[in-house]
């Protein structure tokens, strides 16, 4: 008899992999489905932050920075290897806010949640500090609060990956055609990678498709098909690293909008995002020439390190489905909303809008949502408790767990063994279980990444494709060459050692 699920949840982002996560651990069967890889749209195309949205302030969304900065508080507690604590610099700017207005702002950011752990604003002289020495001589005056930074895409897939670990069936890769309500079920039509059609039959349907979770509706019958969400592009431009230190830039602009400069992987700057409304297929964004040269105009007016086109060594686009409030891009709210359609005692549930930060707190509020038509629920919410998958640090954090694989695995570059640590925690150990050295991690394909973790990725991570790899699991598509990149797609379409069987 084919397998009766009690969710079929339709999305593979953070929100989708968050819901699984939360109803696996309370003993729900869930099912996921996503038509492409898992993070493979707005979920990995962030700006790789969690935090309040001090810029909310501005529109008194006190309540949803409130949230978020509980969210940062809890999401430190059970991702610290994937959630990391940066200090962010506002420089003050004539002619843009004024400083009382933003330590106004500050101020109100750091006690909207009192119970935080990391350090509260500063008032800088940007011409005596090193954070000053890399803008323009006109930057005389700054602050510096905290947020954090996250592997946006990798937070997606340990949530996936602890799912599955409750038995949930994630499967990427997978498109829904279309579902109605028939003989007390759900019944859905879905085709599979390979082409084939199957029918999933579950007691609840869950949309979390994200920018599609509108156009979604159009495939489920007897649904009211009137949600009006609007769909804000952020694009994002990656240059060769610009500054010295950890600390990051939030930069005003004459429109209002605000860019953010951040130390990446290491070697890089991350400059985003814009926010504009966007009209056309999810499917194609990309970031535009007009994008880039707005982000580097943005750039341009405060570091003294003037930017070119030329500079530019990667660009990424995402679309976030915003609620429609009638208010411009950069001023749409990233408040969510939950709808619940309970016709004949089959619940559809709606996810439209949201933010990164706040998918753990929106799982929850679906699932209070979905309880009255589950009372048998193994337990009430956990996942503000129980850590991520590799979340379970050693005491000392990080750097404990990397000093600790150093002496380990002493053969391992120290670059690595920290790229190793940041992206897989604990379960690191289980990655490289007895290597005993550099040759029992196989092939080497460029810039630290062996055969061994490329295997682990494919049965541990739904990874299909180099570029699953190399830009959703990895960051690793800033430093491979083409050559190399199309090495590895080669070796994980092939049979070997290493790869299951596909």
């Amino acid at each position: 008899m084919a397998r009766t699920f009690d969710l079929l949840i339709v999305g593979g982002g953070v929100n989708g992999c968050g819901i699984a996560r939360d109803a696996a651990g309370r003993g729900l069967d869930v099912c996921l489905i996503e038509m492409n890889d898992l993070a493979s749209a707005t979920s990995s195309a962030s700006t790789k932050l969690i935090h309040g949205g001090l810029r909310y302030l501005e529109t008194y969304e006190f309540a949803l920075v409130r949230e978020a900065l509980a969210e940062r508080e809890v999401l430190l507690t059970i991702a610290p290897h994937l959630v990391r604590p940066l200090r962010f610099v506002l420089p003050v700017l004539p002619g843009m806010r004024p400083a009382w207005l933003l330590r106004l702002g500050l101020l109100l950011y750091d006690y909207l949640y009192w119970r935080r752990t990391l350090p509260g604003t500063a008032t800088l002289d940007l011409r005596r500090v090193g954070a000053g020495r890399p803008l323009r001589e006109t930057m005389r005056r700054g602050f510096e609060y905290s947020d954090c930074r996250v592997d946006d895409a990798r937070l997606v897939i340990l949530n996936a990956r602890d799912a599955a670990d409750r038995r949930a069936s994630i499967r990427p890769r997978t498109k829904l055609l279309d579902a109605k309500r028939q003989a007390g079920l759900w019944r859905a039509r879905v085709e599979t990678q390979q082409g084939e059609i199957e029918e999933i039959a579950a007691r609840a349907l869950v949309n979390a498709a994200g920018p599609w979770a509108g156009s979604l509706l159009g495939r489920i019958e007897g649904v009211d098909q009137s949600a009006r969400i609007r769909l804000d592009q952020g694009s994002h431009i990656v240059v060769r690293r610009m500054f010295e230190g950890e600390q990051a830039y939030i930069f005003q602009n004459a429109d209002g909008r605000i860019v953010f400069a951040i130390p990446y992987e290491g070697d890089f700057t991350l400059i985003g995002t814009t926010d504009r409304e966007y009209r056309a297929d999810p499917a194609k964004v990309h970031a535009g020439e007009d994008d880039i040269a707005y982000l580097i105009e943005a750039a341009n007016l405060y570091f003294r390190q003037q930017l070119s086109r030329e500079d530019v060594v990667w660009t990424y686009a995402g679309v976030r489905a915003l609620l429609d409030d009638g208010a411009s891009a950069a001023r749409a709210t990233r408040e969510y909303k939950l709808v619940v359609d309970a016709a004949d005692g089959l619940p559809l549930l709606n996810v439209f809008g949201g933010k990164i930060t706040a998918y753990r707190h929106l799982a929850e509020k679906a699932l209070d949502q979905l309880k009255p038509f589950f009372p048998r629920m193994r337990r009430g919410p956990w996942t503000a408790d129980e850590p991520l998958p590799g979340g379970d640090l050693p005491a000392g954090g990080l750097a404990a767990l990397e000093t600790a694989l150093a002496a380990r695995f002493s053969w391992l570059e120290p670059t690595l063994v920290a790229r190793l640590a940041r992206s897989y925690g604990t379960r690191v150990w289980a990655l490289l279980g007895e290597a005993a050295g550099i040759e029992a991690l196989g092939r080497h394909f460029g810039a630290g990444l062996y055969g061994l973790e490329v295997g682990w990725l494919m049965r541990e991570e739904w990874a299909q494709t180099a570029e699953d790899v190399l830009w959703r699991r990895t960051k690793l598509g800033l430093r491979l060459s083409p050559q190399e990149a199309q090495n590895l797609e080669l070796f994980m379409t092939s049979k070997c050692s290493y790869c299951p069987n596909r």
